[in-house]
């Protein structure tokens, strides 16, 4: 295939100027043949006279197309082509030029070409360094594709000629010299276009020739010029060939006015300098202020308002200073002018004052929030004692000798808990009850210390960190700052936000905090500060030094209960649309919601499934088919298909089988059922864990191994065994992954029961961490994992002795219906949860017996013969 030579190759200019003499000459050639037709028909395109062949080669176009009587340059790249362009130039160098349909297509076939191209000759050949062939054509004639005869070593077909239909009147005459004048305009706009060239084309007075020249030299789309040259009528041609120019004269000239008025800003900003001077000083005359100077007098009396700190005070009128010698044009008056601003919105001063009544407090923590009794408590202090110290600010009282430590009035606390447990709506329920604003900032993924702390002025776009953004946009000093999902901060190359918020969060620190855009020390120590988090194992350890940790544990069933009744069905009510005598839930059905269908620590997919079966129930309502629906166990599995969760007969199904044991783990979610298993085969002392168990589980698991064996005997258990047995223990879920020490004693359970055969008693479970000497060890998340028991159906806890005071936190309820032992060593643990032994039958004792002392007689009567 052929294409246009690029307009910017390193020849150009030698290219455009052979271009230029080669135009010339052909339009010198044209005008002498019409003067005397003497001239070649072939060698100058002359018209009638040139007798075409029935077929040609036909070299395809990439997105060009030839007109008659015009020359073109053209890069011949295809190996065919080049095949083709050397055949024709031994020959009678006649070729016909057709277009692509598609210019992106590599290889068109005879079906992928235009109908209508053009016979051309070949003037001059070059061929490239780089294998391509660079050729000038000159087109003759228009013809149309007919039967393709060959497609190998390239395309040869038949060919009809088709001359154009030439109009010989007035208005032919003056659509061509229009067509030639709007040309010129656009060339006037062109200032690389050459100016010989232009005269050249002004100078020709064929229509058809006009045609085709400015076609072969404007810029268009490959169909506007494919269809120029199909078009047979040359009125038609001159028609559409003006349309393309006056479209084309428009977009120049809308080019040239953004051009102009770009040269124009630059020129107006220089000039609106000069006149602002000027204005300037008139004024000053005049005794009259500029808007810059009444921006000035604004910012000040703002500064004078805000109150702000001596430094801060001190700051902020000397970049106003700054800001007044600067002129508005310049690229820093921007800069401190939005410094300035921010430093004056800033609530310096303004602060909501507390609402001290502890009853009121109470009433309202109450009404948001069931349970969670230990957040409430701690909130009612911080209110008991800040009334107490404003009821006796006047009263004498010593005076600190500490010169170093100020006194402390804010609070910074941490709520963990599993999801769903009320940590963030706890937040908006404190600030209801102490009559305070509240603001949240989600820290989950941010990796960035400027997210904190703010950049810094030099960078463009800096602004504040989120901090003191929030600040700013709650207009308070004293608001309820929620740090949510503290846990989930991250860091890399940016820095680690972790260790910016120990700034903010430290009591000793906070009230002089600087961010990195402002400069000057904030106050934060009126800030109430609530962080939020699943888990302490991610929160830094000095970040977490510096808070006052409150544990969030899971609810129990009653109080799952209470919630649901008490906020989750009236709001599920509302947002669904439903009347409150429309629908009613009895407590078989919550029950069976919460066991079989949300096994969780919170009740947030409690929420989701009692608003589920409130969508089902308004379908219904809204199709005719009941009015109201009492919800009842039958109804809750048809609205929630099958349970997802089984009751305690599964748990007591899978642990019927020796070496399977349940175990009581901990996580960010709350607490939850492990179950170890354990089994054998031939082999040889190999053991081997599986299920996504992390290092630490691994070592329990040895451990657990090493002791079965140091105390073989005492368990009945033959030594033997282990020689000739391969033992695999494995923690099913095992996308899940799972660590931690605490499930010790259930892996050393696994293992008796299984080498001994005793099974787990049922509705058991047991958590405790192990040493070589058989000591049970303390663990934590007590009470997230009896409460994970309870949700199981198990019954039967067993605890490390030492754990027994932790109890105190798990709820009466739980603790009255379940039984808890308290172990010491494993083999409190073993005789406490599995079955006994079964004593074997006493003959076979006997035998055995009799066996052994005829087998002492024998040796001693062996050794009496030797002696």
């Amino acid at each position: 295939m052929a294409n246009r030579l690029a307009k910017h190759s390193p020849d150009h200019e030698r290219i455009r100027r052979r271009i230029y003499k080669s135009f010339q000459f052909l339009v010198f050639s044209l005008s002498a043949k019409k003067e005397d037709g003497s001239h070649d028909p072939q060698a100058e395109g002359g018209g009638d006279k040139l007798t075409l062949p029935d077929t040609l080669p036909i070299l395809p176009l990439r997105g060009v197309v030839v007109y008659p009587n015009t020359a073109v340059p053209l890069t011949v790249g295809q190996p065919r082509s080049i095949k083709l362009v050397d055949d024709v130039v031994v020959g009678d160098k006649l070729v016909g030029l057709v277009a692509a349909l598609n210019p992106e297509q590599e290889m068109p076939g005879p079906n992928d070409l235009y109908r209508v191209g053009t016979v051309a000759t070949v003037h001059r050949l070059l061929r490239a360094p780089d294998g391509t062939v660079r050729l000038l054509v000159q087109g003759i004639e228009r013809f149309r594709l007919g039967e393709f005869i060959e497609q190998e070593p390239y395309l040869r077909a038949r060919i009809l000629r088709a001359p154009e239909i030439d109009e010989k009147n007035i208005d032919t005459d003056a659509l061509a010299r229009n067509a030639r004048d709007q040309f010129q305009a656009i060339t006037q706009m062109i200032p690389s276009f050459p100016e010989e060239l232009a005269t050249s084309i002004l100078s020709l007075e064929d229509p058809l020739q006009t045609v085709y020249t400015i076609a072969n030299f404007q810029r268009m789309e490959l169909k506007d010029a494919q269809e120029i040259l199909e078009l047979d009528s040359v009125y038609n041609k001159l028609k559409k060939l003006i349309t393309l120019l006056v479209r084309e004269a428009e977009v120049l000239q809308i080019g040239q006015k953004i051009q102009n008025e770009a040269r124009g800003e630059i020129e107006k900003v220089q000039r609106d300098y000069f006149l602002r001077e000027q204005m300037k000083a008139i004024q000053r005359e005049l005794g009259e202020r500029d808007e810059q100077s009444v921006e000035i007098e604004e910012f000040r009396k703002k500064i004078d308002e805000a109150k702000m700190p001596e430094e801060a005070d001190k700051q902020a009128r000397r970049e106003l200073d700054r800001l007044s010698r600067l002129p508005p044009a310049a690229a820093e008056y921007g800069v401190i002018r939005t410094y300035l601003d921010t430093l004056v919105s800033l609530p310096w001063s303004a602060s909501t004052a507390d609402n001290l009544d502890v009853a009121h407090a109470r009433r309202v923590l109450n009404q948001d929030h069931f349970g969670l009794e230990d957040v409430k408590d701690r909130i009612l202090e911080f209110l008991a004692i800040r009334k107490l110290r404003l009821d006796r600010i006047h009263d004498k009282k010593e005076e600190s000798t500490d010169l170093i430590r100020r006194e402390r009035e804010g609070v910074i606390l941490c709520f963990v808990g599993p999801p769903g447990v009320g940590k963030t709506s706890l937040g908006q329920s404190i600030a209801r009850a102490m009559g305070r604003k509240f603001i949240r900032a989600s820290l989950g993924g941010v990796r960035d210390e400027a997210e904190i702390r703010g950049h810094r002025r030099t960078y463009i776009g800096a602004m504040p960190g989120r901090i003191l953004q929030s600040l700013r946009r709650v207009a308070s000093t004293n608001p309820v700052f929620m740090l949510d999902e503290v846990d989930k901060l991250t860091n890399d190359f940016h820095g680690d936000p972790s260790s910016a918020l120990l700034e903010a969060l430290d009591p000793e620190q906070n009230s002089e905090f600087r961010d990195n855009y402002l400069e000057v020390a904030y106050d934060l120590s009126q800030v109430f500060f609530i962080a939020t988090a699943n888990t302490l194992e991610y929160i830094p350890g000095p970040l977490r030094d510096r808070m006052e940790i409150i544990y969030l544990s899971g609810y129990t069933e009653s109080e799952k209960m209470s919630i649901a009744r008490g906020y989750l069905i009236p709001r599920q009510i509302r947002e669904n649309s439903l009347r409150a005598n429309e629908i009613a839930f009895n407590d078989e059905a919550l029950r069976m919601i919460i066991r079989q269908y949300t096994r969780e620590a919170g009740v947030r997919n409690l929420e989701r499934k009692i608003g589920a079966v409130c969508r089902k129930v308004g379908t219904r309502i809204a199709e005719g088919k009941k009015k109201k629906y009492r919800i009842n166990p039958k109804l809750v599995e048809e609205f929630l298909d099958n349970p997802i969760f089984l009751g305690p007969e599964e748990l007591n199904k899978r642990t019927s089988i020796p070496g399977v044991v349940p175990g009581l783990a901990w996580t960010s979610f709350g607490g939850d059922i492990l179950l170890v298993e354990a089994t054998s085969m031939p082999g040889g002392r190999g053991f081997q864990i599986t299920g996504s168990i992390g290092n630490v589980m691994q070592e329990s698991a040895r451990a657990a191994l090493s002791y079965v064996r140091s105390r073989s005997t005492s368990f009945g258990i033959s030594h033997e065994y282990f020689d000739k047995h391969d033992i695999h223990m494995h923690v099913p879920a095992g996308s899940q992954p799972k660590d931690g020490p605490s499930a010790g004693v259930t892996m050393v359970t696994s293992l008796v029961s299984l080498i001994s055969g005793r099974k787990v008693k049922p509705q058991v479970g047991m958590t405790g961490e192990i040493t070589l000497r058989g000591q049970v060890l303390p663990i934590g998340g007590v009470k997230e994992k009896v409460l994970a028991a309870h949700r199981s159906g198990l019954t039967t806890i067993i605890l490390p002795k030492q754990n027994e005071k932790d109890l105190d936190d798990v709820p009466d309820e739980i603790r009255k219906t379940m039984k808890f032992i308290f172990a010491e060593t494993v083999e409190n643990v073993i005789s406490s949860a599995l079955e006994k032994q079964k004593t074997r039958k006493k003959p076979a004792a006997k035998t055995k017996t009799t066996k052994q002392k005829a087998t002492r007689n024998a040796k001693i009567k062996s050794t009496n013969r030797r002696r």
